[in-house]
C-alpha cells in the first residue's frame, strides 16, 4: 500500500475519531483440536467505539481479534465466532477465558489456577476432557491474551 499510494495498510489511529479499529487476523484460534497460522495477516479492522473500550480499561493498540474454530467451547463460543483479546493481559489473573498457545496451537479456553500451582484448561463443552498443565510445565503454556469480547451470529 505504501509503495502504491504512499499510505499504510493499517487502520487509522486518529485519536479524534470516535472509533478504534481493531485488527481481525486470519489465524483461527481453535476451540477443538487446534490450529495456528504463524504467518497470519489482517483480514479487516473491526470498529469499536473508543468510549466503550476506555470504559472497560482497554487500549486499542493492545487488542486483536481472532475467529474461533471448533466446538469445544460450544454454548459460550461457537464455531466461527469472533473474539477480541487483550494482549496486555497475558498472565493468569484468575479464572477466565484466554487465548493460549500450547504445542504451537492456539486455543480459546477457560483457565483456572489450582491450589498446587497447576493450571486447569477447561472446555465449555462437557464432551471434552479438562487438561491439567502441571506446575513444572507452566512455561510451555503461553497466554496470548484474555478474551474481553466475543461476537457471533444468532441465526
Amino acid at each position: 500500500m505504501w509503495l502504491a499510494f504512499g499510505t499504510s495498510a493499517s487502520a487509522p489511529a486518529d485519536e479524534d475519531d470516535p472509533y478504534a479499529y481493531i485488527p481481525l487476523y486470519d489465524a483461527r484460534c481453535s476451540a477443538g483440536s487446534g490450529s495456528w497460522n504463524e504467518r497470519s495477516r489482517v483480514l479487516v479492522h473491526l470498529s469499536f467505539t473508543r468510549y466503550s473500550l476506555r470504559k472497560k480499561g482497554l487500549t486499542p493498540s493492545e487488542l486483536a481479534c481472532l475467529r474461533v474454530d471448533g466446538d469445544s467451547m460450544l454454548g459460550l463460543l461457537d464455531d466461527g465466532d469472533t473474539v477480541m483479546i487483550d494482549q496486555r493481559r497475558n498472565t493468569l489473573e484468575g479464572e477466565g477465558v484466554y487465548v493460549v498457545m500450547l504445542d504451537d496451537h492456539l486455543y480459546a479456553k477457560r483457565l483456572q489456577r489450582q491450589f498446587d500451582g497447576s493450571v486447569l484448561i477447561i472446555s465449555h463443552n462437557k464432551e471434552y476432557k479438562e487438561l491439567t498443565v502441571p506446575r513444572d510445565r507452566l512455561a510451555e503454556l503461553q497466554i496470548i491474551g484474555r478474551v474481553v469480547w466475543a461476537g457471533g451470529w444468532m441465526v
